[in-house]
């Protein structure tokens, strides 16, 4: 999925926990951590098969956030732009 699709399926997210319990912050909550956990599984992936032999058992508690494994703009936007459109709505939906 391009991060476009991320940033709008985090919002279907925010909205639907928002409208129905008025809470709009739980929703940031509910749809940023989705995808902030998708990219942090996604970069212990790349530290077991680069660094740890392909063996989970040998990767460190830190393996996921080694910058080595995110090398790339897109698995950051991946995770960011649905956290900043997110935060960003809640603001507005809170003020």
């Amino acid at each position: 999925m391009i991060y476009l699709q991320h940033i709008v399926m985090a919002l279907i997210a925010q909205s639907i926990i928002g409208v129905l319990t008025g809470n709009w912050w739980a929703g940031a909550a509910l749809g940023s951590a989705y995808f902030i956990g998708r990219e942090v599984a996604q970069a212990e992936y790349r530290w077991i098969e680069r660094f740890g032999a392909g063996l989970r058992a040998n990767m460190p508690w830190w393996g996921r956030l080694d910058p080595r494994v995110w090398p790339k703009l897109d698995q950051w936007l991946d995770w960011i732009g649905p956290v900043v459109a997110t935060v960003i709505v809640a603001l507005i939906a809170a003020g």
